[in-house]
């Protein structure tokens, strides 16, 4: 039954996830040639605090309600009935983080856009119940079908309206759409009664599980967003609108393959929360399968960073190349990290995913801020790729002897094949000439020397034959 809801999850999750990368790829690519890096210097600001609130309201109760296997209706609606409160509250304070943002970044554009805003925050917060149940039950489909439909309103308002000449308020509205039309469609589908009697069991029986959730999730904004803080603060946002671009094309690969994987893992793995070598050998065989695309991807990216950045974007957004460049050596790394936090939460050790959190944002601030003093979005690059290395040694550290009660030798066999395929495909670019040709042709040749490297190397390690049997299984 396992591996039948784990296929069928991955099959909706893949539709939705690809469906929504290639809108997005559209959309930006449309929005990078009509809104300056100044409107998404703003818009990336504005980014970082939407992102907290948005952490803040799910409170760690989306997963801890996945897990608990003993909630019973009437108590999932007490606890919806308290994420209703906490989106009136949450809404109205983000309303008025618009002065502080204003005051800190010296510029009172943030007071309209934030009290604009707190709607977003407002629907984010409501949203987070009826999703958590949708994805208990395996309802994949429906949480997938919403990010199209979402995913393409979105675009189509964000479009209109920077033509119309709304700027960077054209992204943020088309945001604000997007909140409205997820919470109304999650809502239709479970339909939750708000108006159960308020107690306050509910909410203590999830809140050992969720609590260590929410202060990852807390700790982990500081250490994914302090970057973005400080370049806007220190350097200014039109370089953190580069840096922004560069960060958002390196996450691609992560969305299109492991954010495939990672939302189906905890609703299916959870039901093995008592059998840890099961977890074990599926953690493994995700991350072979991770590792095989994600070295090579790594590689390819590397070398064809410029291609990529001006195809996408267009030309004014040059300066972001360097810094993909940097980035894209840890394409790998972030792909494979990003699976960890469900195999925590599948094993009941959000102690662990805490403490993980915990040395993750140490690290990331030290490093960061190091690259800040450096002086260049380049620098801060470079640094994050360090950090994400340690931090990668270290999470597996813990989920190999603290979780699963082995050792990295496993890793280390798993991750040989895949490093073979890497170092095929920095052979392969190293030996191509340079390519004479337009941005769009030499980036079609570099895409068909990757595809035919990957394939040989397949074939070389023998791994044809098993990358099909694990991605069956």
């Amino acid at each position: 039954m396992a591996m039948s809801d784990f296929k069928s999850g991955i099959r909706y999750s893949a539709i939705g996830k690809y469906s929504n990368v290639i809108i997005q790829l559209l959309v930006n690519a449309v929005l990078s040639r009509i809104l300056s890096p100044g409107d998404y210097g703003i818009v990336a600001i504005v980014q970082i605090f939407l992102a907290f609130f948005t952490l803040l309201a799910d409170m760690g109760f989306g997963p801890a309600i996945i897990q608990n296997k003993t909630l019973k209706d009437t108590e999932i609606s007490v606890i919806f009935q308290f994420s209703i409160y906490a989106a009136i509250l949450l809404g109205i304070a983000f309303t008025f983080l618009g002065y502080p943002v204003s005051l800190f970044y010296d510029n009172t554009v943030y007071v309209p856009i934030f009290v604009i805003l707190g709607i977003s925050v407002f629907f984010y917060a409501l949203l987070v119940v009826p999703k958590a149940i949708l994805e208990k039950k395996k309802d994949f489909k429906s949480v997938n079908v919403v990010v199209i439909i979402s995913g393409i309103v979105k675009g189509i308002v964000s479009i209109i309206l920077a033509v119309m000449g709304f700027k960077y308020y054209s992204i943020i509205i088309g945001g604000i759409v997007q909140a409205i039309i997820n919470f109304a469609y999650y809502y239709y589908k479970t339909r939750i009664s708000p108006f159960e009697k308020f107690k306050w069991d509910p909410i203590k029986k999830i809140w050992q599980f969720s609590k260590n959730q929410f202060s990852f999730n807390f700790i982990n904004y500081f250490s994914r967003n302090l970057d973005s803080i400080l370049i806007g603060k220190f350097l200014d946002p039109i370089q953190l609108a580069f840096y922004n671009k560069s960060y958002q094309i390196s996450l691609y690969p992560n969305q299109l393959l492991a954010g495939i994987i990672t939302p189906v893992i905890q609703p299916i793995m959870s039901d093995y929360q008592e059998e840890k070598d099961v977890i074990e050998k599926v953690y493994l065989k995700i991350t072979r399968i991770l590792a095989n695309i994600g070295i090579p991807v790594s590689v390819f990216c590397f070398f064809a960073a410029e291609e990529i950045i001006l195809f996408i974007f267009g030309n004014q957004w040059g300066d972001s190349v360097l810094t993909f460049r940097i980035l894209s050596v840890s394409i790998w790394l972030q792909m494979i990290a990003s699976t960890t936090g469900a195999f925590y939460q599948s094993s009941n050790r959000t102690d662990l995913l805490l403490f993980s959190g915990i040395q993750s944002m140490i690290l990331n601030a030290l490093f960061i801020i190091y690259g800040i003093m450096n002086g260049t979005i380049e620098s801060v690059a470079y640094m994050i790729v360090i950090s994400f290395t340690v931090n990668f040694l270290v999470n597996n550290y813990l989920l190999m002897y603290k979780v699963f009660g082995s050792g990295f030798s496993k890793l280390v066999t798993t991750l040989k094949k895949p490093v073979v395929l890497g170092i095929l495909q920095l052979i392969a670019f190293l030996l191509l000439p340079d390519l004479n040709f337009s941005i769009f042709i030499t980036l079609v040749i570099q895409v068909i020397v990757f595809v035919i490297t990957f394939l040989i190397g397949l074939l070389v390690t023998g791994q044809l034959k098993e990358m099909k049997k694990l991605i069956v299984k």
